[in-house]
């Protein structure tokens, strides 16, 4: 590997072999989940089949489900142990999920805020892999930003039951999913910042329908869903009545949070492709290593991973401290997906043509850093959520 960062705080214990967590799921991933990448982008039956495979890999290897609960078949660390390995499994979109740590959000929702049913039926097909969950919040016409302007309306049934009719887009996953958790007003007028809840909502409900994927500058994993008056349990509804933004501000920074951790081992997997080109490439000047303008694209990279990644386990440390974070995630989110942009942009440059084509992870790598700077909320969002915080300790600030 190169050096690219500081090692993070993460579980060190060795095997018989001596190797250590951290290696062995480094290792994972570099022979086994990314070798199985074009497989995996494909979807379909075949892609199927080989996460199978690599999870079956996994259990036997002694690496699934590393953060989620013990006591639900996980390997139970906390975010602070969790985050090196994250850094690590994110260096392959598909390692959280070849590794069974990308039900992670789902779990601790659930976990938190469901009802004893709820909690009883779902989790632990999710922390087995026997069952897919999604989220969706988002809609078509409606802000990302602006939640609070959801038409998705959830309505109280005589029995007790709620009524879901709405439609929700980026919704990651949702054609392999059997759970989705739907954002939906339950009282009040769009546009009240009062009355949203979410509700777990079963894919094989009547009345539940995947519209259309919507792939994301080209890749697939996106998808427009419909409800139209799918009807579930009443104590399918998380925590009570209104508390959806509570209950998805909480989720949301453990996300971005998670996000930026695996931006840094996408980052680091570019680097060590830039840096490899460098030295193995041989022009008529001589070797590309060799000239200022590469060089310089090396130290700028190296730059923006080492000053990005105290920033995002500094968030991580709040999270787990179960402080507010609000600051540290919002200036983690930004620095990460400008500084995947950049580093895998560099790699493509120093790689010329062949950076462009099939042969790399380099196209892969820069369409996640550019979409990265709008999921979860774009840069604008977060640039102004974390300024008025910052300049409301020096005084009132215009809303």
């Amino acid at each position: 590997m190169a050096d690219t960062a500081d090692t993070a705080d993460a579980p060190d214990t060795a095997d018989t072999a001596g190797t250590t967590v951290p290696e062995r799921v480094a290792e994972f991933v570099r022979t086994r989940v990314i070798p199985q990448e074009q497989v995996l982008d494909a979807g379909g039956a075949g892609a199927a089949e080989a996460l199978r495979g690599l999870r079956d890999l996994a259990r036997a290897e002694g690496l699934w489900a590393l953060p989620l609960p013990a006591e639900l078949g996980g390997g139970g660390l906390d975010l602070p142990a969790y985050a090196a390995l994250a850094e690590t499994e994110g260096a392959s979109d598909h390692g959280p999920a070849a590794l069974g740590s990308a039900s992670l959000l789902d779990v601790r929702m659930l976990a938190g805020h469901g009802s004893a049913r709820v909690r009883e039926r779902y989790l632990r097909p999710l922390v087995a892999g026997e069952l897919r969950a999604c989220y969706a919040m988002t809609e078509p016409e409606v802000p990302g930003t602006d939640p609070w302007l959801t038409g998705t309306r959830a309505e109280r049934l005589p029995d007790g039951n709620w009524r879901i009719t709405g439609r929700k887009w980026f919704t990651s996953g949702a054609a392999d999913a059997g759970l989705v958790t739907v954002l939906a007003r339950t009282d009040g007028r769009a546009g009240d910042r009062a009355g949203l809840s979410l509700l777990v909502v079963p894919t094989d409900a009547e009345g539940f329908r995947v519209v259309r994927e919507l792939p994301l500058l080209g890749a697939g994993g996106q998808w427009e869903i419909a409800l139209d008056g799918v009807v579930v349990p009443a104590d399918h509804l998380l925590g009570s009545p209104g508390q959806a933004l509570a209950i998805a501000g909480e989720r949301l920074q453990w996300g971005r949070t998670l996000r930026c951790l695996r931006w840094l081992g996408q980052a680091r997997r570019a680097f060590d492709l830039m840096c490899g080109r460098a030295v193995s490439r041989t022009g008529s000047g001589g070797p590309l290593a060799g000239h200022q303008l590469v060089q310089q694209h090396v130290f700028e990279a190296l730059l923006a991973i080492r000053t990005t990644r105290p920033l995002v386990h500094e968030a991580v440390a709040l999270l787990a401290a179960g402080r507010d974070a609000r600051t540290e995630v919002g200036l983690a989110k930004v620095a990460a997906a400008r500084m995947l942009q950049q580093v895998a942009d560099a790699a493509i440059q120093v790689h010329g043509a062949a950076g462009l084509g099939p042969d790399t992870a380099l196209p892969a790598l820069f369409r996640t850093g550019r979409t990265a700077r709008i999921l979860d909320g774009p840069d604008e969002l977060h640039i102004t959520s974390v300024a008025r915080r910052v300049l409301r300790d020096y005084g009132p600030t215009p809303r």
